[in-house]
């Protein structure tokens, strides 16, 4: 593969629209077509060399019985999923001041505990370059309603048994769950 051009085709208020121009090993020139929260890509290294746009919290009950998700309405779905809490990185915010700040916004549960940050990782990486650092860990208190009148969400704890369950019937996003998946087949 041979990079030749990133052009901008359209800025949105949250995202960006690029075209990325490049060549294939059998020397055919292709079009892909990419978003991302960077509004100035302008070269090939611009793609990776960025930090972490959002943190994701793989939250378990302070006994480690339960696991946390969220039951969301994603409009691009134009259906429920079931996600781990997220949401972007403010400027000049740590990951964990982040993590804590985005678990109470949405839903009401303070982080108790962190025990792992997972490295950065891609959110959508068949049409994004958004980043991701994932916190695990465990939080507590009252469910509250999410503060942001544009998301609607349904916070709750699950046990494995519930999450089997869900999995079988339930839209659920990509990592979470394959996450899930294997959280509730341990012994």
């Amino acid at each position: 593969m041979e990079f030749k051009d990133i052009k901008k085709i359209h800025q949105g208020k949250f995202i960006a629209r690029y075209d990325l121009t490049y060549v294939t090993t059998d020397n055919v020139e292709k079009v892909y077509e990419m978003i991302s929260r960077n509004k100035n890509l302008e070269k090939f290294e611009d793609l990776s060399s960025h930090g972490a746009d959002a943190v994701v919290m793989i939250m378990h009950s302070m006994d480690g019985e339960k696991i946390l998700l969220n039951k969301e309405f994603r409009l691009p779905a134009g259906a429920w999923v079931y996600n781990f809490p997220a949401g972007l990185i403010e400027p000049g915010e740590s990951v964990e001041v982040a993590a804590a700040r985005e678990l109470k916004e949405e839903t009401g549960l303070t982080l108790g505990e962190i025990t792992d940050v997972l490295g950065e990782s891609f959110s959508a990486i068949g049409f994004s370059n958004e980043k991701n650092v994932c916190i695990v860990g465990k939080a507590y208190g009252n469910f509250e309603k999410s503060t942001s009148t544009f998301e609607e969400i349904q916070a709750a704890w699950y046990n494995k048994e519930e999450v089997a369950s869900l999995l079988d019937s339930e839209y659920f996003a990509g990592r979470t769950q394959a996450y899930c998946y294997l959280w509730s087949h341990q012994n």
